[in-house]
């Protein structure tokens, strides 16, 4: 199944998860570019409305569209493709704020599948830090783990954790498991 090469790595913020995309993608991988991050980024140059601290609602929406085009131009690449976060992140966001859910998220959760097994980065203190758009605080990172977890288990994915270890070891970790049949 070509969504088995779809290989997610999720987890809250600041703990490591693009830093290691960009070592696999150094090394030739294709990879995604993280949603929430990106849409900060346009939203706050042009002054727009899709920001979680204007409208989470439409923030969580931005997010799940990215995801899917995201799922959509993996297909037309080779090899495996690291997603840096997947459409569940959209359902798992909205989880943490305690907001509905719309149908249409788990309907998109049910139709853009990943491998089985995702690759979640736990929270680490020692690398979290705040910057122009990562303004969550550590617990809330914390908190963020915490609903990913619960929605990609819910989502029927088999979730493994990264280690807390500088990048080549997690990129090892990750390879190694890459290669498990």
């Amino acid at each position: 199944m070509a969504a088995d090469r779809f290989i997610v790595v999720t987890g809250g913020p600041g703990s490591g998860k693009t830093s290691l995309i960009d070592a696999l993608q150094a090394q030739g991988y294709a990879r995604s570019i993280e949603a929430g991050r990106a849409i900060i980024q346009d939203q706050m140059m042009i002054d727009g409305p899709a920001l979680p601290w204007k409208d989470p609602e439409l923030f969580a929406e931005a997010m799940l569209i990215w995801e899917m085009r995201s799922y959509r131009m993996a297909q037309s690449m080779a090899g495996p493709v690291i997603f840096d976060r997947g459409v569940p992140d959209a359902i798992g966001y909205l989880r943490l704020l305690n907001r509905p859910i719309p149908s249409h998220f788990h309907e998109a959760a049910r139709h853009f599948r990943y491998n089985p097994t995702v690759f979640i980065a736990p929270p680490w203190a020692e690398i979290f830090t705040q910057d122009r758009e990562r303004k969550q605080s550590f617990e809330e990172a914390c908190r963020t783990f915490e609903a990913m977890v619960a929605v990609y288990s819910a989502c029927g994915y088999s979730l493994v954790e990264l280690p807390l270890a500088p990048v080549q070891e997690r990129l090892s970790f990750l390879k190694s498991h890459l290669k498990q049949p």
